[in-house]
């Protein structure tokens, strides 16, 4: 693990041009989680879907019972797809799946 304030970057697609600074071991811990639970097209998994197929792999000394794990998927799911390594498929409710190319 790094050190434990370090931080990076991450982007949204709701607010392109404002990258905001969060934990690096957070955010990357929940990005190894969350990126094998999806499937590879869509329509893909519901974000709750998702959410209970990563939170046994998540690391307990980060997220102790699932902890703030909800916030971090949101953050890692609103990075990922601006940086186009993941994207929605087709309506309501939200679906993820992974394109398999990155930004």
């Amino acid at each position: 693990m790094s050190d434990a304030n370090e931080k990076i970057e991450i982007e949204s697609i709701t607010s392109p041009g404002r990258p905001q600074r969060v934990n690096k071991d957070k955010y990357t811990a929940m990005r190894d989680a969350f990126l094998p639970v999806l499937p590879g097209e869509a329509p893909g998994l519901t974000v709750a879907e998702a959410k209970a197929a990563l939170l046994p792999a998540l690391s307990h000394d980060l997220f102790p019972g699932g902890e703030k794990a909800g916030w971090w998927l949101k953050a890692v799911q609103l990075d990922l797809e601006a940086k186009g390594v993941i994207k929605r498929g087709g309506t309501g409710p939200v679906r993820l799946f992974r394109t398999g190319t990155p930004k």
